[in-house]
């Protein structure tokens, strides 16, 4: 008899998630999709055998047609598919709001949802990243409220995170350590025997809260380690030197592996996963800490799109020119390279700034079709979106972006500047092609 499982959440990791588990022999998969304007028509998308992500994910699409094809996989938005279910994993997101709090609706509404429809001796894991004690004081109440079931006897509970990031969606999920905490140890196993069909990687089993906290502090490290570099990309500016000679040199001492600075840090996890760290420290630890770093590293992190716009006033101020009046290129509307994701993207603080500053802005994405931060529009055509233009602002390190023919860009804009927020560019070619140049964590900043 197959093995049913449901999947929750069509996103950037229930997707993979469920086409893998679909393609083991054995296993039949229901992704659970809720039909909103904004992404019910990935059901029917799905259904057709096709991904609904635009940037490049090598092996999806394959994978989708073939599971498709062979009847063990389809989408849903009908939550009554969860009472026939063995397995339920809950993929859905887990955002903060502006007080950096978790907003869990979602996340209650499935655990609810589920609750009213599981069956005896399901196992659920939760592979939304949440603050650390989630699973267990806000899933696993919830399920045990509707149900009348006991966790841990009557159903099975584990948290394991996903790894993933636009690009590398199968690869991360084959590939990379995987880490699962179960409330119980039957809960540990059979969650761990689940993702073994699916992780050629080592495999690492603990309890469910040391499984969440892992999560949130692998990401809050990262956070932390870009904010540094960003940071020194500041310093470096102000001196005159280009921070990318001293990375280089810093990074030739083994021990030392300085991270890369850059316009903004995006995406679904980084801007959020620190501060559901401190969430669950704050609601479940027993006395009060209060986690300087990864605050500090957040503000230092939600700058660098702020400080993108001063080099762009910058450059045009060395040309005889005024943001105000201005018409501003930004190239990259998503936050990651090569990806259709803009959760958080960078871009949209920059583009807000430049706004306000009375400029003209205008939105360049070979991925991104539509932007959902304000009234612009997302241009298709490059040499349309700077025709006339005044500045490029470089987000995004798309590789369409990386051979880009300066001389036939300097005869279409107006005033051939450029501000590079990704190290794209080599300087003195940018500079010789005729443009004002400025680049995160470089010299040339016109002093004040």
């Amino acid at each position: 008899m197959a093995t049913k499982i449901v999947v929750i959440g069509m996103g950037y990791v229930g997707i993979p998630a469920a086409a893998l588990l679909a393609d083991v022999d054995g296993h039949e998969v229901i992704g659970l999709q809720r039909r909103s304007k904004r992404s019910g028509w990935k059901i029917e998308v799905l259904n057709s055998g096709k991904s609904p992500f635009e940037g490049e994910e090598p092996g999806l699409d394959e994978l989708i047609a073939r599971v498709v094809k062979k009847g063990t996989f389809r989408a849903t938005d009908d939550v009554d598919v969860i009472r026939d279910a063995d397995i339920i994993l809950i993929d859905v997101q887990t955002p903060t709001d502006h007080q950096n709090v978790p907003q869990y609706l979602s996340l209650r509404e499935v655990s609810a949802n589920i609750g009213k429809r599981i069956k005896k001796g399901a196992l659920v894991i939760v592979e939304s990243t949440v603050a650390p004690g989630t699973t267990q004081h806000v899933v696993q109440k919830i399920i045990e409220q509707e149900s009348g079931l006991r966790g841990g006897e009557d159903f099975d509970l584990a948290f394991s995170y996903e790894r993933v990031m636009p690009g590398k969606l199968i690869h991360n999920i084959v590939n990379l350590p995987r880490v699962i905490g179960g409330i119980t140890e039957r809960s540990t196993q059979r969650a761990a025997e689940l993702y073994s069909k699916i992780c050629k990687a080592n495999i690492r089993t603990t309890d469910v809260l040391t499984a969440e906290i892992s999560k949130t502090i692998e990401n809050a490290y990262r956070d932390v380690n870009i904010a540094f570099a960003n940071e020194m990309a500041l310093v470096c500016e102000s001196l005159g030197v280009n921070v990318y000679e001293v990375i280089d040199l810093v990074n030739e001492l083994p021990s030392r592996m300085m991270h890369i600075p850059g316009a903004g840090v995006g995406g679904h996890c980084l801007p959020k996963d620190p501060w559901l760290l401190r969430h669950g420290l704050y609601e479940y630890g027993s006395w009060k800490v209060e986690p300087e770093f990864i605050s500090l590293a957040r503000r230092i992190n939600n700058h660098m799109p702020v400080h993108m716009s001063y080099l762009v006033e910058n450059a045009l101020k060395a040309r005889g020119r005024t943001v105000q009046g201005s018409t501003i290129t930004v190239l990259g509307a998503a936050y990651l390279e090569n990806s259709d994701d803009t959760r958080n993207t960078p871009a949209a603080l920059l583009v807000g700034t430049l706004v306000a500053q009375g400029a003209d802005v205008r939105i360049h994405d070979p991925y991104v079709q539509k932007w959902e931060f304000g009234p612009q529009e997302i241009y298709s055509d490059l040499e349309e979106a700077l025709k006339g233009s005044d500045c490029i602002a470089l987000v995004t390190k798309h590789k369409e972006y990386l051979d880009l023919d300066l001389e036939r860009l300097k005869q279409i804009m107006r005033t051939p500047t450029l501000v590079d927020g990704r190290n794209v560019f080599d300087e003195e070619e940018v500079r010789n092609a005729g443009f004002e140049y400025r680049g995160i964590g470089k010299a040339g900043v016109l002093r004040q």
